[in-house]
């Protein structure tokens, strides 16, 4: 057997992109060999279980949960086979074995289960995989001799595997990061299109006005000028990779920010590769949902919730009093109020108590 024919390969790599795993690279192996049942079955790194991935009609042959709860062990010896090397039913299932020779009545020979070849592949990282055909009369010799032409191949799949993976649980808990500090970033071209970005950016798109995704996925500010200074800045970072980053303000009310940067490493893969990244901060909340949480939390009046969340913002007395459209001296004795409520010794202390009450997670 040619090992191509048929794209074979080309299924093998493609495989890890497929739900389920492989799936028409088993259906191919399976019809290339003739055999009744194709699977593949791994152990991710440090980890008990098998995965188990098969076509054809027959039942898994790997460990598998009825057997284990019955015997207590794994059934044919799997973790003992030699790499790359393929073995036979007969190699695998000894005949002095009783608990071996049971699984094989009571699992195989219903499902008539005789004609046999499995190869080991075990990935550098520590993953093990197990490459199987079964049943059907063609499952002989030259099917071995496949399997072991596959074994190479698929662990480089196996490796491309685990590095996908590693990558999108990383990608997963950065997210979610991001989604607790009500943050996250968006990747723009030239043309201030959006590249790529996390996806609870989009919730904020739809529960503010600041930015909208626009025609061909632009990027919009709703203030022009903020769209104008965007526009100009992405096409600085465009030009100069070098470029110094720049802060934008987006809201005062609920507090939205913006950090634009250059990105240096360009990838020539895509066909608009991305420029700039904008990473954006922003408060899920408006400053009247704020105040209202701090009457609920500390039993504030709603004039000293103001007060108290003004001041959380670095405001001075003098300031906020200003911003309030209150005496100094009212304001002085507004915070008296706020500190025994709050139990802050002192405007630090304040704010460190609201910022890091159970409001940071609202």
């Amino acid at each position: 057997m040619r090992l191509d024919d048929g794209g074979l390969l080309a299924a093998l790599h493609e495989g890890m992109f497929e739900q389920p795993l492989w799936h028409g690279f088993l259906e191919k192996l399976r019809a290339r060999t003739g055999a009744a049942y194709a699977g593949l079955a791994f152990r991710p790194i440090d980890e008990e279980r098998i995965v188990e991935l098969h076509a054809g009609s027959a039942g898994p042959l790997h460990p598998d949960r009825l057997f284990n709860e019955k015997q207590g062990r794994d059934p044919p010896p799997y973790r003992r086979m030699r790499e790359a090397r393929v073995y036979t039913l007969d190699e695998l299932i000894e005949p002095k074995d009783a608990a071996l020779q049971s699984y094989r009545r009571e699992w195989l020979d219903p499902l008539r289960i005789t004609a046999f070849r499995s190869v080991r592949v075990a990935e550098a990282s520590g993953m093990d995989a197990w490459l199987s055909c079964a049943g059907g009369r063609e499952v002989g010799p030259a099917v071995g001799a496949l399997l072991t032409a596959l074994v190479p191949h698929l662990r480089i799949a196996l490796r491309s595997f685990v590095a996908f993976e590693r990558e999108k649980f990383r990608s997963s808990v950065t997210s979610e990061a991001f989604g607790r500090l009500n943050s996250g970033w968006l990747t723009l071209d030239a043309r201030c299109r959006i590249v790529d970005m996390t996806a609870h950016l989009e919730p904020l798109f739809q529960r503010s006005s600041v930015l909208r995704r626009g025609r061909y996925d632009r990027l919009m500010p709703a203030s022009p000028a903020v769209d104008r200074e965007l526009t100009a800045l992405v096409k600085r970072f465009a030009q100069d990779a070098e470029a110094r980053p720049k802060a934008i303000n987006l809201s005062r009310d609920p507090m939205i920010d913006m950090l634009v940067r250059p990105i240096q490493d360009r990838s020539p893969s895509v066909q608009s590769p991305p420029v700039a990244i904008a990473y954006i901060s922003g408060d899920r909340w408006s400053q009247a949902d704020r105040c209202g949480q701090l009457v609920d939390l500390f039993g504030l009046l709603p004039s000293e919730a103001r007060l108290a969340w003004a001041i959380a913002q670095g405001m001075s007395i003098g300031e906020a009093a200003d911003d309030l459209g209150l005496t100094v001296e009212t304001a002085r004795n507004y915070s008296k109020k706020i500190y025994a409520k709050t139990g802050a010794r002192g405007q630090a202390e304040l704010v460190r108590n609201i910022l890091t009450s159970v409001l940071a997670l609202a």
